[in-house]
């Protein structure tokens, strides 16, 4: 019997990821990988697979990460591979009114595949704060926020790079988060996240509004989850490319 893929799950494994400031950052990934094989290969997916990772664990990219696939399908004569590479990715990160520093980590994962077709994936998930709209409507004073995440997955034409995807993101929610905030901070974020209330519908809208205007990217998907504060459930909200179908002007359902 000829198996689909085998591979190696939940490996976990120090790398250099090349930043956009030119540097290199350490970190450590959780990496998946499966190979569609020959039935007569047995047993050698392991050790292949660590030995060219091993090779290239000095600088991950995009680029490094196509020829890393390409040398374990070729080493283990598949008809492909495909892996999954997820870290943590840690950037500076000035405070909005005193600009103390502090690193602020993101969830970065590199999806590729090779075989009859290449693919590549960036997917990064970005912490944010909400501030709900009723709230605020309905309240005296004040209006309740909570800490969200917003997964953004894209495919791409050209490269792009992390930390502007993830600024991106930032940019389309009621306030960006923060690892240090000293009191002024503290009083600009709140202000900033009562101002621009938003439902997570809206932060899915948004962040889909401005990725759709980037003729680089040819795919993605937005999932955005409120860890509520006044509930114990999450809210969340879901957009893709396959939903943006122009509607006519005079349609029922236009809006």
């Amino acid at each position: 019997m000829r198996l689909k893929t085998v591979g190696i799950k939940n490996i976990r494994y120090p790398v250099k990821v090349r930043e956009k400031s030119g540097k290199l950052q350490d970190t450590v990934a959780s990496i998946q990988l499966q190979v569609s094989m020959p039935r007569d290969f047995r047993g050698t997916c392991v050790s292949t697979f660590l030995a060219v990772l091993n090779r290239y664990q000095e600088e991950m990219s995009v680029s490094i990460f196509s020829k890393l696939l390409q040398e374990v399908k070729d080493k283990l004569q598949a008809d492909s591979a495909h892996l999954e590479m997820t870290f943590p990715y840690f950037l500076e990160k000035k405070a909005p009114v005193t600009h103390t520093p502090s690193l602020m980590e993101y969830t970065c994962r590199f999806t590729g595949g090779i075989g009859p077709k290449k693919n590549f994936m960036l997917s990064i998930w970005v912490p944010s704060t909400t501030l709900c709209p009723c709230s605020k409507e309905i309240s005296c004073f004040g209006a309740h926020n909570q800490r969200a995440e917003i997964n953004l997955n894209i495919r791409t034409k050209n490269f792009i790079w992390a930390e502007d995807m993830i600024e991106l993101v930032e940019s389309a929610v009621s306030c960006d988060v923060y690892s240090i905030l000293k009191r002024p901070d503290e009083k600009f974020v709140t202000e900033k996240a009562y101002k621009n209330p938003m439902f997570v519908e809206d932060v899915a809208r948004r962040v889909a509004q401005l990725v759709q205007s980037r003729p680089d990217i040819y795919w993605f998907s937005v999932g955005v989850e409120s860890f509520e504060s006044i509930h114990k459930h999450s809210a969340y909200a879901f957009v893709d490319s396959s939903c943006l179908v122009d509607e006519e002007p005079d349609s029922p359902n236009a809006t």
